[in-house]
């Protein structure tokens, strides 16, 4: 989808206003957060934090190796 966007002034801010059909597509509302990541093909913008996926996927890794430790632990 190609759709043109007007930047517009948001007191001394600048702001974008995001279509209906973008914000049902991203489930995303007034209020909420999305993240803008910078790649090598330009720019991507998810509701979700990029960085999360990396974060559980070292914690998973941690709870996998320290299993036992994590079970002492919990008692």
């Amino acid at each position: 989808m190609n759709k043109p966007m007007k930047i517009i002034k948001l007191g001394n801010s600048a702001g974008m206003i995001l279509p209906k059909e973008i914000l049902a597509k991203l489930r995303v509302s007034l209020g909420d957060s999305l993240f803008l990541t910078e790649t090598a093909n330009g720019y991507y913008l998810t509701p979700s934090d990029p960085g999360f996926e990396a974060k559980m996927t070292l914690a998973e890794n941690i709870m996998r190796e320290d299993r036992d430790i994590l079970r002492i632990l919990a008692q």
